[in-house]
């Protein structure tokens, strides 16, 4: 059977380079209940990684010092918060036992560890190259030639073998046993290679990641290698799981409304044109006082309408002329002696009150209604132009103030009863709530709660949709964590990441609960003491 380049149908060691390559850079991984350390060697430099075991922070300001060979040597800090020391004896091949002494601010501890560094690479000859190498004897010279990809050289020398073979047989025949055996000889020995395709490898063992890498990888078992550059730029920090009680909450679906108090809308009464002020129509976001114009609207008059208004308009200046020509005649009898100043008192009331029914009939068709804001605060909403023909009661403008919003929520269970309230928004921003009211009749066959926001957020909108969470009063016992360190499996089960080493994290699925805006409660799947990712669970949980 012949034998491709690349193919290896063996069990046994490996080639040089693909040990090498599978090795990597030699490393030291160890913890303790302190501090962290892990190693990794280029040349005969040694680079350290030093963190808290308690939540994974880098250690820096602390003295390290490494002893190999009975030799202690301290270990210089670096910028980026390493610690390097290197030494001949620390690239001798074989396993090298290593001491490390650390000081910090959480106190001394003392480590031990084996680092491995492999031997030399061995250059070796990859089959199916088609390379010669000084020395090689003639028949593996030969056997190298025979052993590339396309077989017709070697069926070729076989055929002529056996060809030969049965020539001289047939010549001599006490030859004959003779040719057949130098025949068969000559056929095993150029052609004993077994046919097989490149990159072909029956062994069944699963595929491990290499334990020098530097790159973070998803392991066959499920569990994530981050190394430890790698958690320093993701900033990857971890917690001590530990039971605690703690007040349960309930998950309310809710959105910000405005403080009614402190805001309101425009409309018009009866409709009309829309007309810009002398300051033009506001925009979205200005600051507005109350009683200020916004805008003003032009009253619709009908044809027959406005014939009735003329109409009413010429009876009262006809009745106008009259009043003041009996005023006049009044006036010639007082100044005569004939006439009392009484009569003509009332005669100028009488006309004082038909010119004010004259200006009231006459601003019916000039006069438009004047919109004017209900409350100090800014536009909010706005939906008019100028000339734009709106219809009584329509929402011309909303004023709102920034710093006063209110949160509305459903309940289809009963009212919670607890004192601490709080929302979450969709980009993660929490929100603390005060209970302002509950409704008596249900909507939508639940009950309405209303909260006021304390301190809101600037970019906090009306309108916006929020998960309230409402303390129910009742204790709920089990390990409280950041909501940040509850992710998302493959199959949408809740799942966080226990640190496992020092460059080693498994996935953990659990049951948890809501506490408030930013915490749950883990009431299944952790076990206390277990080191928990509390921040970048979901960089970690994206690698592949």
């Amino acid at each position: 059977a012949r034998a491709g380049g690349g193919d290896d149908h063996s069990h046994g060691p490996a080639p040089a380079s693909s040990a090498a390559a599978a090795q990597g850079t030699p490393r030291i991984s160890i913890q303790s209940d302190l501090y962290q350390v892990v190693g990794t060697l280029k040349g005969d430099r040694l680079t350290l990684y030093v963190d808290r075991s308690e939540d994974n922070e880098p250690v820096t300001g602390a003295t390290v010092s490494v002893t190999v060979e009975g030799e202690a040597m301290p270990a210089a800090p670096n910028a980026d918060g390493t610690y390097a020391v290197s030494s001949p004896h620390l690239a001798e091949p074989g396993s090298n036992d290593l001491v490390i002494q650390v000081a910090g601010p959480d106190g001394e501890d003392l480590l031990i560890a084996a680092l491995v560094v492999a031997e030399p690479a061995r250059p070796v000859a990859e089959a199916g190259t088609g390379h010669v190498h000084p020395g090689m004897p003639f028949l593996a010279h030969l056997r190298e030639w025979l052993s590339q990809p396309e077989p017709g050289g070697a069926w070729a020398l076989a055929v002529f073998a056996v060809g030969l073979a049965l020539g001289l047989a047939l010549r001599s025949r006490r030859m004959r046993p003779a040719a057949f055996v130098a025949g068969a000889v000559l056929v095993v020995a150029l052609t004993g290679t077994a046919f097989a395709h490149g990159g072909e490898d029956h062994d069944h063992d699963a595929p491990t990641a290499a334990p020098g890498s530097n790159t973070p990888q998803r392991l066959p078992d499920g569990s994530v290698f981050v190394p430890k550059s790698s958690q320093r730029i993701l900033e990857v920090r971890t917690t001590t799981a530990r039971p605690t009680e703690v007040e349960g909450a309930t998950r309310l679906i809710g959105k910000v409304i405005p403080d009614p108090n402190r805001g309101g809308l425009v409309q018009s009464i009866g409709g009309g044109r829309v007309i810009a002020p002398e300051a033009g129509m506001p925009r979205l976001g200005q600051a507005v006082r109350k009683g200020e114009v916004l805008a003003r609207v032009e009253r619709p008059i009908i044809q027959a309408d406005q014939a009735i208004v003329v109409e009413k308009v010429g009876e009262i200046e006809q009745q106008i002329g009259l009043a003041e020509a009996k005023l006049a005649r009044a006036r010639k009898l007082v100044a005569s002696g004939a006439g009392t100043a009484i009569s003509v008192s009332d005669l100028e009331i009488e006309l004082e009150g038909m010119r004010r029914r004259r200006a009231a009939v006459s601003d019916i068709r000039t006069t438009p209604e004047t919109l004017t804001a209900p409350a100090d605060g800014v536009i909010a909403s706005t939906r008019v132009v100028a000339g734009q023909v709106v219809q009584p009661q329509d929402v011309l403008f909303q004023v709102i103030h920034p710093g006063s919003l209110w949160v509305e929520a459903l309940s289809f269970e009963d009212a919670p009863t607890g004192t601490g309230t709080t929302a979450l928004t969709v980009d993660g921003a929490t929100l603390r709530l005060e209970p302002k009211g509950v409704s008596r009749a249900l909507q939508q066959q639940a009950t309405v709660l209303q909260f006021a926001v304390v301190d809101p957020p600037d970019n906090l909108r009306v309108g916006q949709p929020v998960t309230v969470l409402a303390a129910t009063g009742t204790s709920a016992n089990g390990i409280v964590l950041p909501r940040n360190a509850v992710v998302r499996g493959t199959g949408g089960e809740a799942m966080v990441w226990r640190h496992a080493a020092p460059e080693r994290f498994e996935p953990r699925q659990v049951r948890v609960e809501p506490v408030d805006a930013t915490r749950v409660v883990v009431r299944a799947g952790l076990k206390e003491g277990e080191r928990v990712v509390v921040r970048g669970a979901d960089l970690i949980n994206q690698i592949r």
